[in-house]
């Protein structure tokens, strides 16, 4: 899955989560409602059954005591307490307009609905007398609710499947959006990863992101040109440089093999040799990682054998003359056991010369060179270490975090280290600069066997 799929899959999930918590919440929100509006429509203070127990008959006569008539004042209400016919028996603050006497259909009738305007509440006593509280109209609400149980049933059937309708519907509609917003976006985020990468192809420059895709356009069109010139002007200084500087390593090799010169002035040309060979290697190096910063080296794969690269390496040095104040030494970690990978002879060949003569530069003084090479579970490993003055933190942190740095004044600038971790990222390894153990630099490479790495 690439970076712009996971983007919108992370989108969409975000968006179901937001979608799912919105129908906690407002459930939440719906139940603590009709339990607030439950809670606060129970009786608080007047029950009929209450005034009920405070109305009594003594000697055929009905009677209310103190606290029931304190009961209906506070909640303005009136009472009445019918008998087994109808009649009523006992009333307080009835109002004129009803009547005394009721029917039992009358009574089945108010009992669910209202009493005129008024709204009641009854209460049947163990006597069987009927207690009546009335309340002042659009005080109360009363609403008889009846329905049979298959058309219930169809009503709570409809109910949730128009829910979950909905819910798809929104569901539907949130991914189709999400793949419109994909489809448009998709391109742009592959230019920006492909800009980035130092490639970039237009974009269409119609539909509702045209703007910034013409936008786009124009920023990759700016820096493609930008490297492309500054690739151009690196090769023809490159390519210009090539034929004075022949000229100046042939005149001073001539100078210095003469015996018939002084020996300050022999000295003084195979310096002058030394420096322009230097010079020429960082040429190279210089055009080699333009080449694979802006993909203009091509790998040429093959089966290699990384000890066999090694010892060729190794033996340059020593053939081109090493001073004597160095050594240099090539092992092999686990012999017999072929380090062989996918890759490109020249440029590890090259890689290895840099770090050799990496060690070779910053040493003056000499020191003890080591190349190691090895194989081992699934992997192939590519040591160079030395003895010599090794490197502060803060340069080692930068090169393991492959930001460029600048070497002493006599060094290369961090050009051929640069070329180092190209080289290896471009076969798909990593390498990890540190400090030599009890002093110097060691440098290791790791590869795997059966990777391409990076295409460039």
């Amino acid at each position: 899955m690439n970076p712009v799929q996971r983007f919108f899959r992370r989108y969409i999930f975000s968006t179901i989560g937001i979608l799912a918590l919105f129908f906690v919440v407002n459930i939440a929100l719906v139940l603590s409602v009709m339990v607030a509006g439950y809670m606060s429509g129970t009786d608080n203070g007047l029950s009929v059954r209450s005034v009920s127990s405070h109305v009594t008959e003594q000697g055929g006569v009905w009677t209310a005591d103190d606290t029931a008539l304190a009961l209906l004042r506070e909640h303005d209400a009136w009472a009445m307490l019918l008998d087994e016919s109808g009649t009523v028996v006992w009333e307080q603050d009835l109002p004129e307009e009803l009547p005394r006497s009721y029917t039992s259909a009358q009574v089945a009738s108010f009992s669910r609905w209202y009493l005129q305007d008024y709204p009641v509440k009854v209460w049947s006593r163990e006597d069987g007398a009927l207690m009546v509280v009335g309340f002042q109209p659009d005080t109360l609400v009363k609403y008889y609710f009846s329905m049979e149980t298959p058309s219930l049933m169809m009503f709570l059937v409809g109910a949730i499947a128009v829910f979950v309708f909905n819910l798809l519907l929104m569901v539907f509609l949130m991914l189709r959006n999400t793949r419109r917003v994909e489809k448009a976006m998709s391109p742009i985020l592959r230019g920006i990863q492909d800009l980035s990468r130092g490639s970039y192809q237009p974009l269409d420059e119609r539909g509702e992101l045209a703007e910034i895709n013409a936008g786009l356009n124009r920023a990759g069109d700016y820096l493609m040109q930008k490297d492309n010139t500054r690739a151009e002007w690196i090769r023809g200084v490159s390519h210009d440089i090539r034929t004075p500087l022949s000229m100046v390593l042939g005149y001073a090799s001539e100078l210095e093999d003469d015996d018939a010169l002084p020996t300050e002035a022999r000295h003084q040309a195979g310096m002058i040799r030394q420096q322009g060979e230097r010079l020429k290697s960082l040429v190279e190096d210089l055009n080699l990682t333009t080449k694979l910063e802006y993909a203009l080296q091509p790998i040429r794969r093959e089966t290699v054998d990384l000890a066999e690269i090694g010892r060729q390496a190794v033996s340059e040095v020593l053939n081109s003359g090493l001073p004597e104040q160095f050594e240099i030494a090539f092992s092999e970690e686990h012999p017999g056991s072929a380090a062989r990978m996918e890759g490109d002879t020249a440029l590890l060949r090259r890689m290895l010369d840099n770090l050799i003569r990496n060690s070779i530069v910053h040493n003056p003084q000499g020191c003890h060179i080591s190349v190691t090479v090895g194989a081992e579970d699934g992997r192939c490993t590519c040591t160079v270490a030395d003895d010599g003055v090794g490197m502060d933190d803060v340069r080692l942190e930068a090169l393991n975090q492959e930001t460029d740095v600048s070497s002493t004044q006599s060094g290369e600038h961090g050009l051929g280290l640069k070329l180092v971790r190209q080289i290896v990222k471009a076969h798909g390894g990593t390498v990890q600069f540190q400090q030599a153990v009890p002093h110097g630099l060691e440098v290791l490479v790791f590869f795997s066997e059966n990777s391409n790495g990076r295409h460039i």
